[in-house]
């Protein structure tokens, strides 16, 4: 058996209901690894259309072990960076970036679906990947959350266009923020680099992403979009 072809025989072998026949044979019951690889490669041969769901179904497999595994540090807030309901039922959590358009785009998105759902908790993680002012935007955001004034300057700072110097400056006085508080840098840049870390083990590589419950999704979603994956979080 081609080793490539192993992962394509385990998403099926998911979609299939798991590795049961393989457990059967650990326990003695004389079928051979080999033989079930055989018979999965021919069901997969006549059943080509099958591939793409289970593939989907064991990168999201995977994708929930990586989740589960760094959850305290995808879901606890950063000082006053969240919205909702403080003891929500689902956590919806945004990776963002302010010079991140979609990102802009999504947040009346996130507005209505809180306004819609008393039981969500929304999350907010500054990923700054696009540019040098991005950076500087995080910071100012981060120090606005450990001021309890992130919602302020979050909104401010997006209503406020391209981000610049200019407009940063502009958000954090119309939010009553002080954007460079003693040795504040060094804590903004380890919230910084801890949130880049964590993006990274879960495969992140755009803005605007997204963590609710087991699932990292990405992209400017529609607001039914983000109600189907709080609904499916919540029946577990």
């Amino acid at each position: 058996m081609n080793k490539m072809m192993l992962p394509a025989i385990a998403a099926v072998g998911a979609v299939l209901g798991g590795f049961a026949v393989w457990g059967y044979d650990r326990q003695g019951g004389g079928v051979e690894r080999a033989q079930v690889e055989a018979i999965v490669h021919d069901y997969m041969l006549a059943h080509p259309e099958i591939l793409p769901e289970a593939m989907e179904k064991l990168r999201d497999r995977e994708s929930g072990k990586t989740v589960a595994a760094n959850r305290d540090a995808i879901v606890t807030p950063f000082g006053s960076a969240w919205a909702g309901n403080p003891k929500g039922d689902v956590t919806l959590v945004e990776y963002f970036d302010y010079n991140c358009g979609y990102c802009r785009a999504s947040l009346p998105m996130i507005a209505k679906l809180i306004a819609a759902d008393p039981k969500v908790r929304v999350v907010f993680r500054e990923l700054p990947i696009l540019s040098a002012e991005s950076r500087v935007a995080a910071r100012a955001s981060l120090a606005a959350a450990q001021q309890g004034k992130f919602a302020a300057f979050h909104d401010a700072l997006y209503a406020g266009g391209p981000v610049s110097d200019a407009t940063i400056a502009a958000a954090a006085a119309k939010a009553g923020v002080d954007i460079n508080p003693a040795g504040f840098t060094k804590t903004a840049d380890a919230e910084i680099g801890k949130n880049m870390e964590t993006a990274a083990k879960l495969g992140m590589t755009g803005t605007p992403s997204w963590v609710v419950g087991d699932r990292i999704l990405s992209g400017a979603l529609p607001l039914e979009d983000l109600q189907k994956a709080v609904a499916a979080a919540r029946a577990g």
